[in-house]
């Protein structure tokens, strides 16, 4: 068989159920799946040469010095419950009129039904010397990291967002004099609005990092960060933390909307026994009543869920109001709510924390908390009324 010149190999598989990626949504989709059809074969394809493990820890526990349980489940587990785990393929074309899938390798995987996982990929730096720098996006991108500590005096974190943020702690508790440089004037500014960045820079400096807004990176020079102004800023470690966008490679013949793969409540594509889920997708969330991007662990493993319930045959859809946290040190945010997108912005102070409201339409769409608790529970219940912040 062949495809624009190439041969393929042939089935290698029997059909059945296959999930594209093994991180939170792949994963929870194949569980799903394999719970209400105990004799259907399901597969999981993933570039990953590691066993399934949860991203969130890499940034905070596992970078901090501490060791935690990263596996989702156990080489064993996989084996007891017949999933057929294949790790470090990639998979290079889907060919839903005949409803296989190709890898790069050449072997088909044919499917009853399909779920595109396949998560985020980094967005590279495309300046001078930017090869030097390392991420965090992977587990052996986390381990390169870790090792790479043990040498390092000085840091340089390049971007403001939530990772950055948390590694930039991290490395700073382990005794290493880090700055965080970003285009914007405070961290998480283009997410969260300026008053919550504000508070945020302080919470960096409390934790010994310094923060140079304001700055664009042009280049890597050595152990030199050079910065558009002209000025330097010393690291023997840089750290590329600018950002993810969904994987949608594979999205070829499905309707796409905003570099994501448009799906409905039960996580339908628009092609026939083909999903999506995570953070490639863009699911109408059925309690917001609009499309709403998933972006974190929590959203793409009940999306998994609910795409492998439908794949199944069962009635799903997804409705939980999506939520994450972020571990600067010692102190947790946590932010509900429906995305990035809102019209105005209202912070309120408390004696140990504050709360940043995001309001849109006359209506809440999400909120950011510091040490307050109760206004996060309560941002849960006025999303789901899709009620105002009384004053």
């Amino acid at each position: 068989m062949t495809r624009a010149g190439k041969w393929y190999s042939g089935v290698v598989a029997a059909p059945g159920f296959i999930a594209i990626g093994s991180g939170p949504a792949g994963l929870s989709a194949a569980e799903t799946f394999r719970d209400k059809h105990p004799h259907i074969p399901v597969r999981i394809l993933s570039t990953d040469p590691a066993l399934p493990y949860a991203k969130p820890p890499l940034s905070k526990e596992y970078l901090c010095g501490g060791h935690p349980n990263l596996d989702l489940h156990s080489a064993g587990w996989f084996a007891r419950n017949r999933v057929d785990l294949v790790r470090g393929i990639t998979v290079e074309h889907i060919d839903t009129a005949n409803q296989h899938v190709v890898t790069a390798g050449g072997q088909i995987y044919p499917y009853w039904h399909l779920v595109i996982a396949s998560g985020s990929v980094p967005v590279r730096l495309t300046i001078p010397g930017a090869e030097t720098a390392l991420s965090l996006r992977s587990f052996a991108d986390a381990v390169a990291l870790k090792m790479a500590v043990r040498y390092a005096d000085s840091a340089v974190v390049i971007g403001g967002g939530l990772i950055g943020c948390e590694a930039a702690a991290c490395l700073a508790d382990r005794g290493i004099a880090t700055t965080m440089v970003a285009a914007e004037a405070v961290p998480l500014q283009r997410r969260f609005g300026i008053e919550a960045g504000d508070r945020v820079a302080k919470i960096l400096s409390d934790n010994g990092v310094r923060f140079h807004g304001n700055s664009a990176v042009t280049a890597i020079e050595d152990t030199r960060v050079l910065l558009d102004d002209g000025s330097a800023v010393d690291g023997d470690l840089v750290v590329a933390a600018t950002g993810v966008r969904p994987d949608i490679r594979l999205a070829e013949g499905l309707n796409t909307r905003d570099g994501r793969i448009v799906v409905d409540e039960h996580m339908h594509t628009s092609v026939r026994n083909v999903y999506a889920a995570g953070d490639v997708a863009l699911a109408v969330n059925v309690t917001a009543g609009r499309p709403v991007p998933a972006e974190h662990w929590r959203d793409a493993a009940h999306q998994g869920r609910v795409a492998g319930l439908t794949a199944a045959g069962y009635p799903a859809v997804w409705d939980i109001v999506p939520g994450f946290s972020c571990t600067i040190g010692d102190s947790v945010l946590k932010y509900r709510g429906w995305g990035a997108h809102y019209e105005h912005s209202r912070l309120v102070e408390h004696r140990n924390g504050f709360t940043v409201w995001y309001e849109a339409g006359g209506e809440i769409v999400g909120a950011l908390t510091f040490n307050a608790d109760e206004d996060y529970q309560r941002a849960e219940r006025l999303l789901r009324s899709h009620a105002p912040l009384a004053s």
